[in-house]
């Protein structure tokens, strides 16, 4: 009869060798799969250098006059490069000078140069070629033409036909684009902005245009819902940030018309191009960093494309409307005021805003709440009602509250009002000003328009949300429930609603909305010609304070 403590070792020495078969089991597993990740990488790197090694070959050589000297020409798949011709030294040794280059995707256009007589429309001895392309000064985007001379018609029309075979292959840049103009933005020169500024770019690139003089303010919401948009490669808005904020709305509006009203926004097929020609076009700001119209118009014909997050606002369950900022308190006031001085210049009608609100300063009694987002559901679209996500509320006195899904840049405020978001990060920048003196809030206000500071004072709370609740005072207790019921009916959003509301700037557009807002936000919702900036060119000083 074995010994039972015999028997105990001999069952721990079994189990220790099935451990260790195990351990290295795993560890081969682990070999094999690093291996097969490693050949895959590899493998990916080997595409990657043949596609790069087949871009760079070279399609066409020439020579050409680049001004009064010869160049030897190699054009590839993704860049064309010049070289001057120079004669060998007494030694025999030739000088070895740097090329210039030029990147196809920076290159719009590409034209035949002929010589023709005065009032000569067509025809003419050719000359050679003309890229049109971009040069970066900073945030903004120059023309700038490159002239390849060559009077060899055979010659020149391979270069033609190649070079637009090539740029074709950008299948981001739009051929047809639907274009709404607002003639009464800002100093009313949004028709003459697209004429002498946009029209002759979008001609040079071969894109065609359908416009829209918009008449009435609600006007391009109307047409979006009736046209034909699977005709466009985009659209194209010119106007101040009402004018960009309708046009936005219209097209998350018209995408979820399309899918029959489901319970989340749908994305927008078309992206929107903005032409800034408002007073202090954020929206545009924050996608192109100044506020220039011929950057804008090259983003789009060069068919820069960043995606944008949205906020969808809505009360007692109904849409009001689909945006990236909205101010409740000070904000929503200082519009309101302003509206009623319509009459006025622009630049004088919101500094009589601005220092009426705060001669009148006065706070919100309002319950707030906000969802917060953390690292790890970042990028991840949340449903303020989904289960594991709590609201964090609180009650008190408010002067200003701001919630922001973009940066908000504008010449006023280089850095933005919200600095801390992105325009693609899936959240929104949630700003709570508490109650204090109006010299503290001036001094909270004053420093948006220097580079950091804004939000180092103890009234000043900031966090990163995926949805907020604002209630005033005079609202709570509304049922909750309700609001929940009325938010799954399929109701046609509102644009402002009637009799005595409180103010909110959404967009820079004045809401009044009578009872609570839920925002809620929407990642890449929205795609917008441009490009992710840092800071806004600051061209203004604000004086208003």
């Amino acid at each position: 009869m074995s010994d039972p403590e015999d028997a105990l070792e001999l069952e721990q020495t079994d189990s220790t060798k099935d451990k260790k078969k195990k351990k290295k089991k795993k560890k081969k597993e682990a070999k094999r799969s690093g291996k097969k990740k490693k050949e895959k990488e590899e493998q990916e790197q080997q595409v990657v250098e043949e596609e790069e090694e087949q871009s760079e070959c070279v399609v066409l050589r020439g020579i050409f006059k680049l001004g009064k000297k010869s160049h030897d020409v190699l054009l590839t798949r993704t860049r064309l490069t010049w070289t001057p011709i120079t004669p060998e030294t007494p030694s025999a040794e030739a000088c070895v000078l740097q090329p210039g280059v030029v990147l196809l995707q920076d290159v719009f256009a590409v034209k035949v140069k002929r010589r023709r007589a005065a009032g000569q429309q067509s025809g003419g001895a050719v000359l050679g070629v003309a890229l049109f392309c971009c040069r970066r000064r900073g945030s903004r985007l120059k023309e700038d033409t490159l002239h390849l001379h060559n009077a060899s018609a055979e010659h020149t029309n391979t270069w033609y036909n190649t070079l637009k075979e090539l740029l074709a292959g950008f299948s981001s840049r739009p051929r047809y684009l639907k274009v709404f103009i607002n003639p009464s933005s800002h100093k009313k020169e949004a028709v003459h902005i697209y004429r002498e500024h946009v029209a002759p770019l979008f001609k040079m690139a071969d894109v065609r245009t359908d416009i829209t003089v918009t008449e009435r303010k609600g006007h391009a919401l109307s047409v979006m819902k009736e046209c034909k948009l699977d005709e466009y490669n985009g659209v194209v808005c010119v106007g101040g940030d009402g004018s960009v904020a309708e046009l936005c709305h219209a097209l998350v509006f018209r995408a979820q018309l399309d899918a029959d009203y489901p319970r989340k926004p749908v994305k927008p097929v078309l992206p929107l191009g903005i032409i800034p020609a408002g007073s202090t076009d954020v929206v545009s700001c924050s996608v192109h960093g100044v506020r220039d119209p011929v950057t804008a118009a090259l983003h789009i014909v060069l068919g820069h494309l960043q995606q944008v997050d949205m906020c969808s606002f809505s009360s007692l369950g109904q849409l009001v409307r689909f945006g990236f900022s909205a101010m409740f308190g000070f904000g929503g006031q200082s519009l309101a005021r302003a509206e009623k001085k319509r009459w006025m210049p622009s630049s004088r009608r919101r500094e009589y805003a601005l220092v009426k609100t705060l001669a009148r300063l006065r706070p919100e009694d309002c319950q707030l709440s906000f969802i917060p987002v953390n690292k790890s559901n970042r990028d991840q679209e949340q449903d303020p009602e989904s289960e594991g996500e709590s609201w964090t509320t609180n009650q008190g006195l408010y002067l200003s509250i701001s919630i922001m899904s973009i940066p908000c840049l504008s010449p006023h405020a280089p850095q933005g009002l919200a600095p801390n978001t992105r325009l693609a990060n899936g959240s929104a920048a949630l700003i709570a000003v508490g109650n204090t003196s109006r010299s503290e809030f001036i001094k909270h206000l004053k420093r948006y328009s220097s580079s950091s500071g804004q939000f180092s004072f103890p009234f000043v709370e900031t966090h990163t949300v995926s949805a907020v609740r604002i209630r005033p005072r005079s609202m709570i207790g509304w049922s909750e429930e309700e609001s929940e019921e009325e938010a799954d009916s399929k109701s046609s959003p509102i644009i402002q609603s009637e009799g005595a509301a409180f103010p909110w700037n959404i967009d820079g557009e004045l809401v009044e909305i009578a009872n609570e807002v839920l925002v809620r936000v929407h990642p890449q919702l929205i795609t917008l010609y441009g490009e992710e900036v840092d800071e806004a060119e600051s061209t203004v000083s604000c004086s208003c304070i």
